[in-house]
């Protein structure tokens, strides 16, 4: 019997999704096209395109039984929405589609894996076993594979629960057999990453868990990414549960380790960590070895820590971050956004040597949709001992940038954004710098501040809603800075 379930979905968001006006939306991050949006899933290049999945519900803007939104790019940043690629309407997933992956096949065709979750009453109404499956389509339409599940619990080694078994992360080897990585868990809640071999792709054998939580880094450890990146392998992994310490935030972090891989017995060693972004707002990192050699990265602009961050009269709910190239550099993950947003730089304003002793707002330096590097830097030693940035601002709400130098750190802070909502708004972190001086390039898209550090040495994503009519940009130092500007509006135009 074919279900209702997909076109159902697919005849809803083109109805009421093509009710949400393009002004009604950032400019270039991807946002559901209505409804509810949280992981990327199937990052990948396919038939030309970019193709990017996500986690969706079209009915409401809340968590509710999972389907695959889809959206195609050339770009990265101009987006075209299709069809709702697969939903819940077969025994393996009848509880959700959750997260997962793409590749493209010899034969032509795009194969997603995802996790299949089926709703029980073992424990409470809100548990779901969890297995690994696939659907086989051309970039538009998809058929569940009929051999699902292809990975079950029966399939991993004893003592991993059948509650927390998701988000396969597929791709392939040069010789062109397939792996996987698959975030698990134990049944005492200490976070595991599963690493699987196929050859076709359909069939596939457990070979070790790549790496665990010995219990100090939360618990399920949620859409594994796993690469050889400039030398380096590099592990990215979503933590749930953490508790606070000198090195992470407490809640649902993204977290990268860098190490080696011991491929002949399926082992990451592991050198380094590192909290990739310093934000409120990133989650569920999801990457692709671009055709081009880059190794590009999106995630969630949002956590489930703020996830009633919204407005009532905008008809979707969560949205993409701007595209990122990583790369490894002196044992440390970097990023810097993708190459493809300067084609979209118009207008420069550019301001050298300005010196800064209280408030002041600079000529052509505003807007919503802006591409801006301030390097800050003392007038003298010690001349000044805290600085801030304010974006979005208008006589009574703005975001804050604020940078110390004697205490090495940097916070962003929404406090007096326009929310009504008692939501985490403010985050400091210490970060790398040089005598008092630090270079921010901070990216605007209307209801997003993503910040980069010392040229992707750090970066910070934030979700604002403030109305968009407060545009205004101003700098203050407490004490005497000297600042250069380089500013660009940003437009398809």
């Amino acid at each position: 019997m074919i279900s209702h379930i997909l076109p159902e979905a697919r005849r809803f968001e083109e109805e009421e999704g093509n009710k949400i006006s393009s002004e009604e939306r950032p400019l270039f991050h991807l946002t559901p096209k209505i409804g509810w949006m949280n992981d990327p899933n199937g990052f990948s290049q396919y038939n030309g395109y970019y193709h990017l999945f996500y986690q969706y519900y079209p009915y409401t803007k809340k968590w509710g039984p999972m389907h695959w939104g889809h959206a195609i790019s050339k770009d990265l940043l101009r987006w075209e929405y299709l069809p709702v690629a697969i939903a819940p309407d077969t025994n393996p997933d009848a509880g959700g589609c959750f997260s997962g992956s793409a590749v493209a096949m010899d034969d032509g065709t795009h194969l997603l894996m995802y996790t299949g979750v089926v709703k029980t009453d073992d424990i409470d109404n809100d548990t779901f076993i969890q297995t690994q499956c696939l659907a086989i389509g051309d970039g538009k339409d998809y058929t569940k594979y009929e051999g699902n599940p292809v990975i079950d619990i029966n399939g991993i080694p004893e003592g991993l629960s059948k509650y927390d078994f998701r988000d396969p992360k597929i791709w392939r080897e040069k010789d062109g057999t397939f792996r996987c990585v698959v975030g698990g868990c134990t049944t005492d809640r200490k976070g595991r990453i599963l690493y699987f071999r196929s050859n076709d792709g359909f069939k596939w054998e457990f070979i070790s868990i790549l790496t665990g939580n010995d219990g100090s880094l939360g618990t399920m450890w949620e859409c594994p990414d796993f690469f050889e990146l400039d030398g380096k392998y590099v592990l990215l992994t979503s933590p749930q549960d953490v508790m606070m310490n000198d090195r992470h935030f407490s809640g649902n972090i993204t977290i990268a380790k860098l190490g080696t891989f011991d491929e002949e017995k399926g082992i990451f060693h592991e050198e380094s960590e590192q909290l990739p972004d310093i934000g409120i707002d990133f989650y569920a990192t999801q990457t692709l070895l671009a055709e081009d050699g880059r190794r590009i990265m999106t995630a969630w602009m949002q956590n489930w820590d703020s996830i009633v961050y919204t407005e009532k009269d905008i008809r979707w709910f969560g949205q993409m971050i701007v595209p990122r190239e990583l790369s490894v550099r002196d044992g440390k993950l970097y990023q810097q956004p993708i190459r493809e947003l300067e084609t979209m730089r118009k207008d420069p304003v550019i301001r050298k040597n300005v010196l800064i002793d209280d408030r002041i707002r600079l000529d052509g330096v505003s807007g919503r949709t802006i591409d801006m590097t301030v390097n800050i830097r003392p007038e003298s030693e010690n001349s000044y001992r805290k600085f801030e940035i304010r974006v979005a601002e208008d006589e009574d709400r703005y975001t804050s940038l604020i940078f110390r130098p004697r205490g090495k750190n940097f916070e962003f802070n929404r406090t007096h954004s326009g929310t009504r909502r008692a939501v985490i708004h403010m985050r400091k972190y210490s970060v790398p710098e040089n005598g008092g001086e630090i270079k921010l390039r901070i990216i605007l898209d209307r209801y997003s501040v993503e910040v980069f550090i010392n040229d992707g040495e750090m970066t910070s994503s934030n979700v604002i809603m403030t109305d968009l009519s407060a545009n205004g940009i101003s700098f203050w130092a407490e004490g005497r800075a000297v600042i250069d500007v380089e500013k660009y509006d940003l437009s398809f135009d």
